[in-house]
């Protein structure tokens, strides 16, 4: 390999298959990327806590960005130089870019009585109903509900009501993004300034560094244009996510965990890095 390369990847619909939440089909490709000594970052909406479930079961031992770059997890010791960061945990050094979830269901909740509209966050389901709508096991509802810079929500009525909702997020200063399943409420932060901010810390061991980034949706916009070659894949229903366009942008060919697959060999095993 010419330089240090890193994978950041969604989760949901990407690594993870839509439906059932596995990613035995991309088994070869993480082989692959283990092999070569290339760190798969995963850059998720989801939380720190089913991040670190999906972290065990894949065994990835890598920094991760949370909540829709609301946190960036650095374990300890895993750069061999000092940088900033927000607060330190037991496991990590944490570079918060989000604002504290507290303050994001005070917002939703303003939204709510301002506009009168019916708009449900994930604070005001239930774990079973978290579980229904998202086909999580009630552990992994559990962990969805422990929330730290992100608050996901439907709006129960047409177009029109979204597309209020939306403006008067972003009239309060606040920022949306639109994932697989739901809507997220959150602040300055993005994919694509948690990718970049760890790109550079990364880059101070490997300056010629070549970036992958892996997505399904709009909702991984910012991180598909914060990296050196940007790869989607097919949602479940066999087509493409029309609203993400980038000149650089490569077609996975299947989709969820199939095309992270098939994308992943591709690149490595054609040189095109």
């Amino acid at each position: 390999m010419r330089s240090k390369i890193v994978v950041f990847t969604d989760l949901d619909g990407t690594l993870l298959d839509h439906n059932s939440y596995s990613f035995e089909d991309a088994v070869p490709a993480l082989e692959l990327t283990r092999s070569l000594g290339i760190p798969v970052v995963i850059c998720s909406s989801k939380t720190r806590a089913e991040i670190e479930y999906f972290r065990r079961k894949l065994d990835n031992r890598e920094p991760f960005i949370s909540e829709n770059g609301g946190g960036i997890f650095i374990p300890k010791a895993y750069f061999n130089f000092d940088f900033n960061y927000s607060r330190e945990t037991n496991e990590y050094k944490v570079v918060e870019l989000g604002t504290r979830y507290e303050t994001l269901v005070e917002v939703l909740n303003e939204i709510r009585q301002k506009t009168g509209l019916h708009i449900k966050g994930f604070s005001d389901m239930s774990v079973s109903e978290i579980a229904r709508k998202c086909g999580l096991s009630k552990e992994l509802a559990e962990l969805a509900k422990i929330r730290e810079y992100d608050e996901p929500f439907t709006v129960c009525e047409d177009e029109k009501a979204s597309y209020l909702v939306k403006e008067e997020i972003k009239r309060m200063g606040f920022k949306y993004t639109e994932g697989g399943r739901f809507f997220h409420l959150t602040g300055d932060n993005d994919k694509g300034k948690a990718v970049r901010t760890l790109t550079k810390l990364f880059q101070r061991s490997f300056p010629e560094l070549k970036t992958v980034g892996i997505g399904d949706s709009l909702n991984d916009l910012d991180m598909l244009e914060s990296v050196d070659i940007p790869i989607l894949v097919k949602k479940p229903d066999g087509k493409y996510d029309h609203r993400v366009k980038l000149d650089n942008l490569i077609l996975a060919g299947e989709e969820g965990p199939r095309g992270w697959n098939r994308a992943i060999i591709n690149l490595l095993q054609k040189g095109k890095t």
